[in-house]
């Protein structure tokens, strides 16, 4: 299977069929599955990455923010 970059988030949600891509990568990372969560954000477009940086900021509980970030980078 091809490898997916430079992907919106309105075609990550379209190809995981998901409503919400920001969400479901921070469940992911939640529940333990740090590689995948990695996948996913590698597969966003730099635009989308930061607009999930800025999620993170204001939508996810700040146990997890940090962590979240670090395994972004």
């Amino acid at each position: 299977m091809r490898k997916r970059n430079n992907k919106t988030a309105a075609q990550q949600c379209r190809y995981y069929e998901v409503d919400d891509i920001f969400g479901y990568m921070v469940e992911t990372y939640i529940n333990g599955n740090i590689s995948v969560f990695r996948e996913l954000y590698t597969e966003l477009n730099k635009d989308a990455r930061k607009d999930f940086i800025d999620f993170v900021f204001k939508e996810v509980k700040s146990q997890y923010r940090i962590e979240i970030i670090k395994k972004t980078i």
